[in-house]
Formats: structure tokens, sequence, C-alpha cells
């Protein structure tokens, strides 16, 4: 007989799971390393959080103990993926990696400007 928890964490891995498939596909299909590196950092970011929140309530449910370590993952990838990815975007960036051409909005390019004209003049 197939529980309520086992149902819900059911839910919760294939939830996780698609959301990390997306995200593969993402990487592969999305034209730039700056739609990419979105792709890769939101998506699964939540598929992960997702598998881990079924494990957690899996395990939790089960007599096995709350997991601490279970729900510190989860902050600490919640915490550190899209900052991750945006400092690696911003470094891309500033080593002159183009966006695609498709792009509607460049708001980096006055920053960058900046940057290089103070350091031209020092």
């Amino acid at each position: 007989m197939i529980s309520l928890i086992e149902i819900v964490t059911s839910l919760l891995i294939l939830l996780g799971a698609f959301f990390i498939f997306a995200g593969s596909i993402g990487v592969i299909r999305l034209p730039d390393v700056y739609c990419r590196m979105h792709a890769a950092t939101k998506s699964v970011t939540i598929g992960v959080a997702g598998v881990m929140i079924a494990s957690l309530f899996f395990f939790a449910a089960h007599g096995q103990g709350f997991s601490g370590k279970s729900l510190l993952a989860i902050i600490f990838i919640l915490l550190t993926a899209p900052v991750g990815a945006h400092m690696i975007s911003r470094a891309a960036y500033h080593f002159g990696i183009p966006i695609w051409e498709g792009s509607v909005k460049d708001e980096l390019k006055s920053e960058c400007e900046y940057i290089k004209a103070t350091s031209a003049e020092e």
C-alpha cells in the first residue's frame, strides 16, 4: 500500500527531476554563455532543492530523523548557486566574451566602458 508520504516524496522527486532536465536542455540549446548560465543555475537549483526536500521529507517520515545536513545543503545551494553564476557571468563579460546578437539589453556596457576609461586615466 502506497502511503501519502511516498506519493508526496515521489512528486517532489519528479518535480526536481523535471527542473534539472529543463536546465540541462537549456545549457545545450541556449545561444551564449550568459543565457546558459541562467539555465544552469535557476532551474537546476530549484531541481536539486526539490530532490533534497523529498529526501528530507522521506527520511523524517520513516523514523530516521530530521536531517539538519540536508536542510543546510538546501540553504547553501539556494544561496550560493545564483551568486556564483552572477559572478561568473560578470567575469565573462569583463573578459570580453560577446553577448548573443539577439540580446535586447546590455546593462553592463556602460559600466564596462566606465571601468576601461578610469583605468586608462591611471
